[in-house]
């Protein structure tokens, strides 16, 4: 006889499966994508002659360290790219981005942001909000600028150009994924007409992607397209759930040898830095990750559809195509908020009996919070739902290690709304 296991209303059970039913094209569309990345990851660690050895951690300086080299070349050609930067020393995806920002600007030199306001925690890196004096690019003597984004979110592509034309230009930054706001992602449609924009108008300018959540998303990669470097965290897509920390930056080798310096010293650069014993689960996650990330999109089209179903604004809608792993769903208030997190922190492996509770977090203006059950501290590719408590009162949840783990976190965040009364059936 089988069992029931997690007390979810009837009525909740038969809402989720007709939206599974209504996801099915847009399920196998991603299944598609997952096979085709699983082939090209495969591909890449044959090419570059994988072996049990290079699973060998280093310890003190590093120098000479197989694993740590291959794995750069592996990352490098999954990616399009010339070069890689993919450590363990990487602390956070915003760590990352800062190693890239500040390898490759310098005094006097000017960041154009092209989509709009970056997201919260990259804000005090660039100077925009924070304590001066803080070592922020500003701080540095790097000017800021932005081109916001259009009423419905897209670039402003006229705008772009126009502003991109001043040779001081030396990045044209791209946030891929929308971050703490309802605008679309940059699908790799539109990257690769921003990409022309740019080099079609300032040939110098480096073009950053912030890739963070997207990698996997989509067949091609934006350094595929023609993007000098894109930059990511293992502890999201990249890292298939499995890597512990870290993070990579993959593009041109001048930039990347740039970045090297600012993440070790000059001259020494890549040649330095031991993997201790972090190398096998780099491997072993980044070999896994196009089917986590298949997981973890099937399991946002699921939450779209159901909530949707629910009558919920959800964005993207199950229908659209996926260029990241993120899922926002209006909930309407603080307290529609707080139950959805407490669902899905019930659903998770770990920690499952806490309760999410708005707190202040370094980075942020408004009390966020945050629903996590992770194996790793922070993992966004494991299950997660989080958002800052402020108008429109939204949350963004993303990953799911399994599908069907993360579909009954979507079922009993549904269920503790129920439960909550903020959610009428």
């Amino acid at each position: 006889m089988e069992q029931k296991f997690f007390n979810i209303d009837p009525r909740i059970e038969a809402l989720a499966k007709d939206a599974e039913k209504v996801c099915a094209e847009a399920f196998a569309r991603t299944e598609e994508i997952a096979e085709y990345n699983s082939r090209k990851v495969l591909a890449a660690f044959i090419h570059n002659g994988v072996s049990e050895s290079h699973f060998a951690g280093s310890t003190g300086y590093g120098y000479d360290d197989r694993g740590r080299d291959t794995i750069e070349a592996v990352m490098a050609e999954i990616c399009g790219a010339e070069d890689s930067l993919m450590r363990h020393n990487f602390v956070s995806g915003t760590h990352t981005l800062t190693t890239a920002l500040f390898g490759v600007l310098r005094p006097g030199d000017v960041m154009l942001s092209i989509t709009g306001m970056p997201y919260d925690t990259i804000q005090p890196v660039i100077g925009i909000n924070g304590d001066p004096g803080c070592g922020s690019l500003k701080d540095w003597g790097v000017e800021y600028r932005q081109v916001d984004l259009l009423p419905d979110g897209t670039p402003d592509f006229d705008a772009i150009a126009e502003a991109v034309k001043d040779p001081r230009i030396k990045v044209a930054y791209v946030q891929r994924s929308r971050g703490y706001s309802l605008r679309p992602s940059i699908n790799m449609e539109v990257m690769e007409k921003l990409v022309k924009t740019v080099k079609e108008n300032n040939p110098k300018a480096i073009f950053m992607v912030d890739n963070c959540y997207g990698i996997f998303t989509e067949k091609v990669e934006p350094t595929q397209l023609g993007a000098d470097m894109v930059i990511g965290s293992l502890i999201k897509n990249a890292g298939g759930g499995i890597a512990r920390t870290g993070g990579y930056i993959a593009g041109r080798r001048d930039l990347i040898e740039l970045c090297s310096y600012r993440l070790t010293t000059p001259a020494q650069g890549k040649e330095v830095g031991c993997t201790l014993d972090e190398l096998k689960n780099m491997f072993l996650g980044l070999f896994l990750a196009p089917n986590t990330v298949c997981s973890a999109v099937k399991t946002a089209i699921f939450a779209a559809a159901l909530f949707g179903g629910l009558g919920f604004a959800v964005n993207p809608p199950h229908t659209e195509l996926r260029t990241d792993i993120i899922q926002s769903i209006e909930l309407g208030s603080p307290e529609g908020m707080i139950a959805f997190c407490k669902g899905v922190q019930a659903g998770a492996p770990v920690d499952s009996f806490v309760t999410p509770m708005p707190s202040d977090m370094p980075g942020y203006d408004d009390p966020v919070i945050m629903a996590a059950g992770a194996f790793h501290l922070g993992a966004s590719i494991e299950l997660s739902a989080d958002g800052p408590i402020r108008e429109p009162y939204a949350v963004w949840m993303q990953g799911g290690l399994t599908y069907y783990t993360g579909k009954m976190g979507m079922m009993l965040a549904a269920q503790t709304m129920l439960d909550d009364g903020v959610l009428k059936l």
